[in-house]
């Protein structure tokens, strides 16, 4: 009874109007009525209902109300819609969230006024600071999953005026899929800020290209690897091999995968991508139809002065995964790049463009089809700055930023990993697919941003401190170079990117010599080869000039959204 409701109601009325019914005709049949006023069975049936669901419902009321009348945190609801109408049931069911929602507010003009399960609407989400000042609140909870990333922007900096607590619901791309659920709030994040619209994915492609297929992923246990594994995971491939050369890593990303599914055919393994022997022994015994390549070095200023280590993980790795997955007849190998690969200036960036040109060099081999995806920043990936400036916020100070007009792409580990998803299924061979990172983010603004979601604010509580660009770093990333021919796709977030034409002979001269650089640790000459794969890394530019950035065409845009 105590979660009895109408539905269950109109069950017990649907059951009384086949009982009546049904005693109806068979008194017809034996008494033809005679004797029996015409009232008495209706009368009968409203008894039932009474006493029936009467009891049910009424005990559904006192239980409710009681929940209405505990004690915890009054709290304002930003959004009256539907989810806004499933948090406030879920707050009255549970007492273990210890807040009780006070009031809504909610920009629909429609929804001005109204009761929504006896918590009204009291204002828009301009008039929070108002709203206040009429009742006594103690939290701010946001309840607009599917908000873009300027309505949650906006919300944020009205709430943050407040000096309030301030959490939110799971976004909509976790409730759907059902990682999260509506009543799982939690402290609103950078990546709620920056997160963008949920992401729309040909699925029957993507499944098409996937289930059913015996699937690599090098790099598996590290961040973007082990958002791709869990994906894959879920398309059901015949098999999913990790390959990765941390042990702790490997071991973290199969016990997860193992707890979701014990079942599931999945075969973890320790290696080095640079072991040809090893490599062409693990493409023998496990035949991997489709490889995502995500294993790299990534940190730019730990590679500036380590070109040896950034040459045999990043290009003679990617050469020898490329070539053993074209001697094995791969069907696809989706090569995992970064914009810093764009025009680099660092060690780490120019290692990755020429991993690019070995993909081209081999884009027909075989029958393999190789395929490039470029992108910019992850939010919270491992040695990234977010993670470094909640370090910096927890220890009290200061955050440190290199220089006040540098900026980045970003965009969450889930959406890339979905677009590397979709780019890889689309892929003929020799293509480079660039990822819309959407409007660059200043790190200053993301530094504040972050500080104000901790309850402090910025150069009072906490102070930025601006240490200057470190070897390597530029102030802006490009995601395309100025020679890339662009155009649109079947998807409004992926551009396609024609590569600029690479000599093969030249590459196979030039990796021929780094690899004998590499055995003889000579570091001089691997920094003069790797120049002459990637020329931009020995030009001169002065840190502080921008980078020469070329933006999404007009027509690409036009083209990829009309496809």
């Amino acid at each position: 009874w105590r979660f009895a409701s109408i539905p269950d109601l109109m069950r017990i009325i649907r059951a009384v109007l086949v009982g009546v019914a049904l005693s109806a005709v068979v008194i017809f049949l034996m008494t033809r009525m005679q004797g029996l006023p015409r009232s008495v069975l209706p009368i009968y049936g409203l008894l039932l209902v009474g006493l029936l669901g009467g009891p049910r419902l009424l005990y559904r009321w006192w239980k409710d109300r009681a929940l209405y009348r505990r004690q915890g945190e009054r709290a304002l609801i930003v959004g009256a819609g539907r989810a806004g109408e499933l948090l406030v049931r879920d707050l009255h069911r549970d007492p273990a969230h210890g807040c009780l929602p006070a009031v809504f507010v909610d920009d629909d003009a429609n929804k001005q006024r109204m009761d929504i399960l006896d918590v009204p609407v009291v204002g828009t989400v301009a008039e929070i600071p108002e709203v206040l000042d009429q009742h006594s609140i103690n939290v701010i909870l946001i309840a607009v999953p599917s908000a873009s990333t300027r309505e949650m922007q906006r919300i944020v900096e009205v709430c943050e005026t407040t000096g309030l607590p301030l959490r939110t619901m799971p976004r909509l791309g976790d409730l759907v899929s059902g990682r999260a659920a509506v009543s799982q709030l939690h402290e609103v994040s950078i990546e709620d800020l920056l997160g963008r619209e949920p992401i729309s994915l040909d699925w029957d492609a993507i499944c098409a290209g996937l289930c059913g297929k015996r699937v690599l992923v090098t790099g598996g246990g590290g961040s973007i690897g082990s958002e791709l594994c869990r994906q894959i995971a879920r398309l059901k491939p015949a098999e999913l091999v990790v390959l990765d050369n941390t042990e702790y890593s490997l071991y973290r990303i199969e016990e997860e995968l193992r707890g979701q599914r014990p079942d599931y055919s999945l075969h973890a393994r320790l290696g080095d991508v640079c072991d040809r022997t090893g490599m062409t022994r693990m493409f023998e015994r496990y035949r991997p139809q489709v490889v995502f390549h995500a294993a790299a070095y990534k940190h730019v200023p730990v590679l500036e002065g380590q070109i040896r280590e950034a040459v045999r993980n990043n290009l003679l790795g990617t050469a020898t995964m490329a070539e053993v997955a074209a001697e094995a007849g791969v069907e696809k190998f989706v090569l995992i790049s970064t914009d810093k690969a764009v025009n680099p200036t660092s060690v780490m960036g120019a290692s990755k463009r020429a991993a690019e040109m070995v993909c081209q060099s081999y884009a027909s081999e075989r029958g393999t089809w190789f395929i490039t995806v470029r992108f910019g920043n992850v939010l919270g990936s491992a040695g990234s700055v977010v993670p470094l400036f909640r370090q910096q916020i927890e220890a009290g100070g200061p955050v440190t930023v290199t220089h006040p007009e540098i900026s980045r792409y970003f965009m969450t580990i889930p959406e890339a990993c979905q677009l590397i998803l979709q780019a890889g299924v689309m892929g003929e061979g020799g293509e480079i697919y660039v990822l819309d990172m959407g409007e660059p983010v200043k790190i200053h603004y993301l530094a504040e941003q972050m500080i104000r979601l901790s309850g402090r604010r910025p150069y009072e509580d906490i102070d930025i401190v601006f240490t200057g660009l470190r070897p390597g770093e530029k102030l802006y990333e490009e995601l395309f170079h100025e020679d890339e021919r662009l155009s649109g796709t079947g998807h409004e977030k992926i551009l396609l990117a024609r590569p600029r034409s690479v000599d093969a002979a030249t590459l196979q001269r030039v990796l021929a010599g780094m690899s004998q650089a590499v055995a003889e640790f000579d570091e001089a000459r691997l920094r003069r080869l790797l120049g002459e794969l990637v020329p931009e890394l020995g030009e001169k530019r002065t840190p502080e000039a921008p980078a020469r950035v070329i933006p999404f065409p007009e027509s690409a845009e036009g083209e990829g959204r009309g496809g």
